[in-house]
């Protein structure tokens, strides 16, 4: 037994298994997965893969799920004081966008075993507007910085393909174990993701993985212990920075998963993933460009100051000639 469920308006454009994450919150990725591969869950009469993007007026033929889409049961409601805590997150608001200085440790979706997470407090964000806000990118839980939400449908559908069509400008920063060979690089080292026990995902070097690029430009540095990388993607794979900074012998500090004890340094507070999202520059639905910069989070400000770091720099890839 299976429904056939229309894309609404509201959902805008997304990947098929945030579609799912959506309006069926209690099926595990797993199950998801199993459905697609064997051909029960179906877009417009196709099979179709949990990446694949979905649209408004597009039909999913779903099968029986024991729990009904979330548009006719009652939305979860988050706590107030994390709604509380988001908006005092906010860095900048307008009709179209909002966005926040994310906390490090707050995931940004919902999976196994995580249930407070930004997509769940959304509600906060609404001031005034009828529709729940919603995301339109995403960093790993442990990443501080921009995160940028959309409004409404519209604005989404917008910031949606200007991450699609690569026209947006992304700066990281990051404190590394060690100093790069050199002080400015270029990383093309493509990445393939794999699953790891838990669910939880993990990337490696494969050269039939997908493209990875990432520039780096090392802006202060003390001595041969540790490096404040400025880092700029041009794709967006998962885990990427973590990945690349570990390969080329420079693990963000922190970092366990990839760089090992290497990632480590006798500091208190360096147990902690030190990467930040700086600042995102992105078109925006009423012309010109939206620019938001984030302040470093408390546990990287403070070891800022102990490596003796100014906390600010000027953009140190504003004369990088990037590809088209």
């Amino acid at each position: 037994m299976s429904d056939t469920v229309t894309v609404g308006e509201a959902d805008g454009t997304l990947r098929l298994d945030r579609w799912f994450r959506r309006h069926y919150p209690s099926l595990a990725h797993g199950r998801l997965e199993k459905l697609l591969r064997t051909g029960q869950i179906r877009v417009d009469g196709k099979k179709a893969k949990s990446g694949d993007r979905v649209s408004p007026g597009m039909a999913i033929r779903v099968p029986a799920i024991e729990e009904a889409p979330a548009a006719e049961r009652p939305a979860p409601h988050a706590r107030p004081q994390d709604e509380a805590l988001l908006r005092d997150c906010v860095i900048h608001r307008d009709e179209f966008a909002i966005v926040i200085n994310k906390p490090p440790g707050l995931a940004v979706q919902g999976g196994s075993g995580t249930t407070r997470h930004v997509d769940g407090m959304l509600d906060g964000l609404r001031f005034g507007h009828a529709e729940r806000p919603r995301l339109v990118h995403r960093l790993d839980k442990d990443t501080s910085g921009v995160l940028l939400i959309a409004r409404t449908a519209q604005p989404a559908a917008f910031f949606t393909r200007a991450f699609r069509d690569k026209t947006t400008r992304k700066i990281y920063w990051a404190i590394v174990a060690g100093r790069p060979k050199l002080r400015q690089g270029k990383i093309d080292l493509a990445l393939m993701k794999r699953s790891g026990s838990g669910g939880h995902e993990r990337v490696r070097a494969d050269d039939e993985g997908k493209d990875a690029v990432t520039y780096y430009t090392v802006v202060d540095s003390a001595g041969d212990k540790a490096s404040w990388l400025a880092l700029l993607p041009l794709t967006g794979r998962t885990h990427q920075l973590r990945a690349h900074c570990a390969a080329i012998g420079t693990p963000i500090l922190g970092d366990g998963k990839y760089g090992g004890a290497a990632a480590h340094l006798p500091i208190s507070a360096a147990h902690r993933l030190h990467l930040h999202a700086r600042s995102l520059e992105i078109p925006h639905p009423a012309g010109g460009i939206l620019s938001a910069t984030a302040p470093l989070p408390p546990h990287m400000k403070r070891m800022w100051e102990f490596l003796g770091f100014a906390a600010d720099a000027p953009d140190p890839f504003a004369e990088l000639e990037l590809p088209a």
